[in-house]
């Protein structure tokens, strides 16, 4: 499990560091820098995936995505007796990102590119990354390190072993180091990271891929689109918890049945209501009742990834789905740890009802997005790599 998620000058988040538990719960107004974190942990996996330089460039590029205020603010800018402006940088320019679990933490610096002769001349580089054990990054605690091109591995013994030196600077270590005898940290916590997963925003219009019928097979992991819900419904009611989706669907929908016919090996869903003499085929179903599906099939997995997170999976729902979403979304933690970013009150109000739910809120101050409530010395310790 993560316990504590580290950004550093990315969009509005100047110096964030926050804890996380099985389920962590993410509110705020608009603009509190909601959508940015959730963008964060999604630039953190594309590390595994070999995509993070692609990423940001599709976000505006690194320029686009820094911090935008000052490296600092005086006494005075806080109190309002000076004017915001920028001073002498103290610090090289990087974005940040890192993540602490219970057995290793990993983190990663990104910069300016070093002036050169190229046509990517805009492209940031990855200056360093690390994997360590335990709570504090130090230097006794470094099991593999990356600084510009060369990486390294710790040996038993303490030495070091380089284990790659010419790693071009949009190369993760992470998507770039195969080596399971000399840095079988770097795979384990590769494929961890991998089987993260983001949901965000299924369609539900007409021509939405969750209402059309596909062929179908063994689907454990439902796709970002939906395209295979079908499919996903009827692997957990053959190979996964079968009890449980027919109690998500009742909790929300009393009286209803989903089902799962196919044609010629394609696959599609219609549900059974109470009160109706033929069940409601997947173009006839309401865009609540198919979202609500979708993250059905989503949180009921049969293979739980080791982080799911949610952005506001309230969209398109009606309120009275809300406590039935979140009785779902509290029995899904008991197999994956999720992060939930919502600003439904009704849904933030469910949540909070399990005691086990971290509930943290976000505001803004000068445009730097905070926990509301957070003191300095309430942020769980955290150190970067230098470069």
């Amino acid at each position: 499990m993560l316990n504590t998620l580290a950004i550093c000058n990315y969009r509005s988040l100047r110096r964030f560091v926050t804890p996380l538990k099985q389920l962590t719960l993410i509110s705020g107004p608009n603009g509190s820098g909601k959508s940015s974190l959730y963008r964060a942990l999604k630039l953190l996996a594309d590390t595994a995936r070999g995509t993070l330089v692609a990423s940001l460039s599709r976000e505006g590029g690194l320029a686009s995505t820094l911090w935008a205020g000052p490296e600092s603010f005086s006494a005075g800018m806080k109190r309002g007796d000076e004017p915001i402006e920028g001073t002498a940088r103290k610090e090289p320019v990087g974005l940040k990102l890192g993540v602490r679990g219970e057995d290793f933490g990993y983190a990663v610096d990104l910069g300016l590119p070093i002036p050169r002769v190229t046509a990517f001349g805009q492209d940031p580089e990855i200056k360093t990354e690390c994997i360590w054990h335990g709570e504090k990054l130090r230097p006794s605690s470094l099991m593999v390190e990356r600084k510009n091109a060369v990486v390294r591995v710790r040996r038993d013994n303490g030495d070091w072993d380089v284990i790659a030196s010419n790693l071009k600077p949009f190369e993760s270590m992470m998507e770039m180091i195969a080596d399971p005898e000399r840095a079988a940290e770097v795979l384990r916590l590769r494929e961890e990271i991998r089987s993260w997963r983001f949901y965000d925003h299924f369609r539900t219009d007409a021509d939405a891929p969750a209402r059309q019928a596909r062929i179908g097979t063994y689907s454990p992991v439902l796709t970002h689109d939906g395209s295979d819900l079908a499919a996903a419904l009827q692997t957990i009611r053959e190979i996964g918890d079968a009890q449980a989706l027919s109690q998500t669907v009742a909790d929300a929908f009393p009286g209803a049945e989903v089902e799962v016919t196919s044609h010629h090996g394609r696959f599609a869903v219609s549900m059974r209501q109470h009160g109706l003499l033929r069940p409601l085929d997947s173009a006839e179903l309401s865009d609540g009742t198919l979202r609500y599906l979708l993250l059905t099939a989503a949180l009921l997995t049969p293979r739980p990834p080791a982080l799911m997170v949610l952005n506001e999976p309230e969209s398109s729902l009606h309120p009275d789905l809300l406590p039935a979403l979140a009785r779902l979304i509290i029995y899904a933690a008991i197999n994956t740890q999720l992060i939930v970013v919502s600003h439904s009150s009704r849904l933030i109000a469910a949540l909070k009802e399990d005691e086990d739910c971290l509930s943290l809120e976000l505001e803004k101050d000068l445009g730097d997005t905070r926990i509301v409530g957070q003191q300095e010395l309430d942020k769980p310790s955290w150190n970067w790599l230098s470069r």
